[in-house]
This record gives C-alpha cells, sequence and structure tokens, in this order.
C-alpha cells in the first residue's frame, strides 16, 4: 500500500465519531475566527447577473427527458448559477441573519466556490475567453482574467466550462479533523445542483474525470499562492454543453494560453485560523488522480406531475425537527425517493448502497432495508453483512428486505443521539464500496465517494421537497455502531454519510426574506 492510500486509511479511521469520543475539534465555537461565507476578490472587474426569478422553468418531473437546450446567453448563465450555487433565500432570527443557499452544506458553512471558464459572451465585440469567479452574495461574476484560445473550436456551440474549488478551513472553524470528510460531501451537493439546474436548461454536465488537480488549479488561479490567505484546493471541472461531450476531453491547449498572473486578491476570511496536521494531509494525499471509473448508461423513471422546478429549488431546507405524528408516507413517495437515486447520477458506475433504517412507511415493515445500487456488488455485500439477513426482494428494483425490527432508537443513537433519525418515515447510512474502491483508483477515489454520497444527498433533498416532504443530511453519526448493526466488520465497506426524511417542522420565529433585493 503507498503512502498516499495509508494516509486515506488512517484518516478516515482516526476520523470515525464513536461513544467513547468524538472525532477531534475545537469543542467550542470561537467566534472572533469564524470565517466569511463568501468569497471575493479585491481589485478586478465585476458582472452584476440578472435575477432569474422570473424566469420559467420546466415541471420536476420533466428535468429528465430531453429538453431542447437553452443558448449561452448572460441570462441563461445567470439561473444557472441562481438556480444551483446562489442564494435561496435570507432568515433572520433574534437579530440574527444567515443565507440559504440551494445546494445543501454542512452547518450552512459553504465551503464549495465556483469558477466558470467562457468563450466570448458576455460583452458585445469581445473576443476574448474569460475566467471568472462567481459571487453568490450579489449574484455576480469577478473577472480573473482573459486571453485568447482556440479551445472552443473542437466542442459543441454554447459550451463553457465550469469548476469547482473547496476551502477546507470553513469546515475545519466548527468540525475540526472531520471537516474534510463535510467539505467534500458539499462538493457532491454542488455538483448535483448544478446538474439539476442545468437540466431546466436543456444542458448536459460533464465531469473531467481525466484532468488533474493541479491543472485545474492553474486554470483557475488557485496556484498563485500570493493571492490567498486561506488554502483553496481544486476539486471538479465540468463541460456544459448543449450535447454530451466526451469525459476524457483534455484542456492541454486551453492551458498554454492562461496567463500566468490573474487580476484579483482573494479576500481574507478569517483573522486567524487552526492549525490541523491531519487536514493538509489528506488533502494533499488525495490531490493526486490516478485511475478514473467505469462509464454506464443513466436510467430514469417517468415521475408524477409535480412543481415547477426552481420552487422545488428555491424551497429546499435542512430540517431540524420531525413530525412523528404526520411523518408517515405512502408506498409510492418512499419509491419515488428512492427510484430518483437507484441508477447513476453521474454516469459512471455507482459505489454507494443505501442501508435504509425504515419506521414509518404504509406497505413496508420497520426494520432494515438495503438498496443494491449497482449488482456487481451485491454477493460482496451479503458475505460481509450479518448471515442471517433474509435478503428478500421487494417490489422496488434493487431493494432487498434484511431484518424486520423496531429501530428507531437505533438510528437515533447512531446518528449522534438526533430525534430527526427516528422520528422521520426513514433514515439511511450510505455504505459505500470502500478499500476495493480505494485500491483499485487510488487515493484521490477518497473524495470521489463523499462526491458520490453529496450527490445523493442533494438529489434527496429536491426529491422530498417535490413531494412536499423534509430532508435532513446528517454528517455526524457513529460510523462502527453502524457498521456493528449490519454485522461489517472490515474496511471493505464503509458508511460515508446519513439521511433522513419526514416531514419537519417550521420554526415560524424565524423569518425569511428574498434573497436578492432587484429584479
Amino acid at each position: 500500500m503507498n503512502k498516499e492510500l495509508q494516509t486515506v486509511f488512517h484518516y478516515h479511521e482516526t476520523t470515525k465519531h464513536a461513544q467513547q469520543r468524538y472525532a477531534r475539534s475545537l469543542g467550542y465555537m470561537d467566534w472572533a475566527s469564524q470565517p466569511d461565507p463568501f468569497r471575493n476578490y479585491n481589485g478586478c472587474e465585476t458582472i452584476e447577473l440578472p435575477i432569474a426569478l422570473e424566469n420559467a422553468t420546466p415541471p420536476y418531473h420533466l428535468l429528465n427527458t430531453d429538453l431542447p437546450p437553452a443558448p449561452l446567453l448572460k441570462e441563461s448563465l445567470s439561473q444557472l448559477l441562481q438556480f444551483s450555487m446562489g442564494i435561496a433565500a435570507h432568515k433572520e432570527s433574534g437579530g440574527s441573519s444567515w443565507a440559504v443557499r440551494c445546494n445543501a452544506s454542512s452547518g450552512n458553512l459553504h465551503p464549495t466556490e465556483s469558477y466558470l471558464v467562457l468563450p466570448p459572451i458576455m460583452e458585445e465585440q469581445n473576443t476574448k475567453t474569460s475566467i471568472l469567479h462567481y459571487t453568490p452574495q450579489n449574484h455576480g461574476l469577478e473577472k480573473l482574467s482573459e486571453f485568447d484560445t482556440s479551445f472552443w473550436d473542437n466542442l459543441p456551440k454554447g459550451s463553457f466550462l465550469l469548476g469547482l474549488s473547496g476551502i477546507t478551513w470553513r469546515e475545519v472553524w466548527k468540525y475540526g479533523e472531520r471537516a474534510f470528510r463535510y467539505t467534500n460531501l458539499d462538493a457532491g451537493h454542488a455538483w448535483q445542483s448544478i446538474v439539476v439546474s442545468a437540466k431546466m436548461l436543456g444542458w448536459k454536465v460533464t465531469r473531467l474525470d481525466s484532468t488533474s488537480d493541479t491543472d485545474i488549479g492553474t486554470l483557475f488561479g488557485l496556484n498563485q499562492k500570493t493571492r490567498f490567505f486561506e488554502h483553496e484546493h481544486a476539486d471538479m471541472l465540468f463541460v456544459v454543453s448543449p450535447s454530451h461531450v466526451e469525459s476524457s476531453l483534455r484542456i492541454d491547449s486551453l492551458l498554454e494560453n492562461v496567463p500566468l498572473s490573474f487580476n484579483g486578491i482573494a479576500n481574507k476570511l478569517s483573522s486567524q485560523m487552526q492549525s490541523w496536521d491531519i487536514i493538509p494531509a489528506i488533502e494533499n494525499a488525495t490531490s493526486v488522480m490516478q485511475i478514473a471509473q467505469q462509464n454506464t448508461t443513466q436510467n430514469h423513471m417517468l415521475k408524477d406531475a409535480t412543481q415547477e422546478s426552481k420552487t422545488v429549488v428555491l424551497n429546499r431546507r435542512s430540517i431540524h425537527i420531525m413530525h412523528t405524528d404526520t411523518s408517515t408516507i405512502t408506498q409510492e413517495e418512499f419509491h419515488t425517493i428512492l427510484s430518483s437515486v437507484n441508477t447513476s447520477l453521474d454516469a459512471k458506475e455507482n459505489a454507494v448502497h443505501l442501508a435504509l433504517m425504515v419506521h414509518r412507511v404504509e406497505g413496508y415493515k420497520k426494520g432494515l432495508y438495503i438498496l443494491v445500487r449497482n449488482d456487481r456488488d451485491l454477493i460482496n455485500v451479503q458475505e460481509h453483512m450479518h448471515n442471517d439477513f433474509l435478503w428478500n426482494k421487494t417490489e422496488l428494483n434493487n431493494l432487498y428486505f434484511l431484518e424486520e425490527k423496531d429501530v428507531t432508537m437505533a438510528s437515533k443513537s447512531i446518528s449522534c443521539s438526533q430525534d430527526i433519525a427516528s422520528d422521520g418515515a426513514f433514515s439511511l447510512g450510505m455504505l459505500c464500496n470502500f478499500s476495493e474502491q480505494l485500491n483499485a483508483h487510488g487515493a484521490h477515489r477518497y473524495k470521489e465517494l463523499y462526491w458520490e454520497c453529496g450527490m445523493i444527498g442533494q438529489e434527496l433533498y429536491l426529491e422530498a421537497t417535490s413531494l412536499g416532504l423534509s430532508g435532513t443530511g446528517i454528517g455526524c453519526f457513529l460510523d462502527d455502531m453502524m457498521h456493528g448493526m449490519l454485522g461489517i466488520k472490515d474496511t471493505r465497506f464503509q458508511v460515508l454519510y446519513h439521511f433522513t426524511i419526514g416531514r419537519g417542522n417550521v420554526d415560524s420565529r424565524i423569518m425569511t426574506k428574498p434573497a436578492y433585493n432587484r429584479k
């Protein structure tokens, strides 16, 4: 086992929560050093984007059908960003205010930043390619660089690049050593948010899985260390296009033309930072991509008619209280939610399965179930779980009934004693093909597994919202207690994320205000 993989396995084991101890953190909120949730670059040209609230969007249930692509204009680009990385609303309570964004985030800390590489569309008579940073606080763009390139000649007209980066410090401030996990879950939330927002415009999103973190960092100027106080690391690069683009697309010709220095100095997010040696160690270990995943097909079920897409996106919330007396859901709702994540969300082979604790679902016994999202893993999952599990097929494809039992208290205990895990209709743990994937694809795959979990989580949020239900991602859980309930004794499979769905409580004391005070 190489050094990078050793670092990954050490980090994962070290940052597990357990009954005897939680993963190390500061233990209190150091409000004086709370990071600014918004990145901006001082000293560069800014572009205001039009607010897209009046734009008509397709019904949510039609997003997986072939919709006609919108032209690449300032207005369509604005819509994509607003309904993915933008602010959904402002909240106020007790003299405090905060922004709620369209993509979910652990602790509402939002470590993910977004960047664009655009052909000349933003200004008339401009023939140059631009690199820009999206600023959700004011729904605008900051122009970091512009240059000439022939890169666009080999892409469908209307294509552009969108990239994501991460500022782990925003999560470290609250969660300490476990923060790297949450940073990458949030990157997955953001990825799926972009996919969903692009579908509203009939656009395709393809991750360039052969592009290294180093090249992404070069493209967006993240390696220009003198422009940053906090470390910001590259994560993903996508082609957004009206038609399919191969994930193996190279950006060499683009990188040849990128200027050596960019405009703008990144704002300082905190007056001071905590030092956690394990964080840069895991960031460095997972920064080198080795072997890309296998492609697969995406299949989507036809859903019943539902709300307009933007309504679903803007109303997604993380709920903190579930109502046990109203959280029973129908079998149809249960199947609709699970079917939305039953196949690949990113056109790659699934590595994440859902271990479900069912509490209140009509037509289903209380107990343990599992949704096996890749038949390749079926036999191995069976062999690594308790021998006395039933493995009875259910009416939903790939969903198996394992054991009848009341798991409400167990689900609460596993989720760090949070009632939301037991008071809803069901909760789940995202069980990953872990050590096999890491050994096959390298240490970078550790991040990618969290990205897949985050994508699933964001889709579950939206699907629940579309049905009038509530969802909440749960990052605080007792890792090995969950493994023990399933009978897992080694690292072949590991749970990386928890989630719960039911009917939540809306706190009437919290005032909701518009995201942007302009049209």
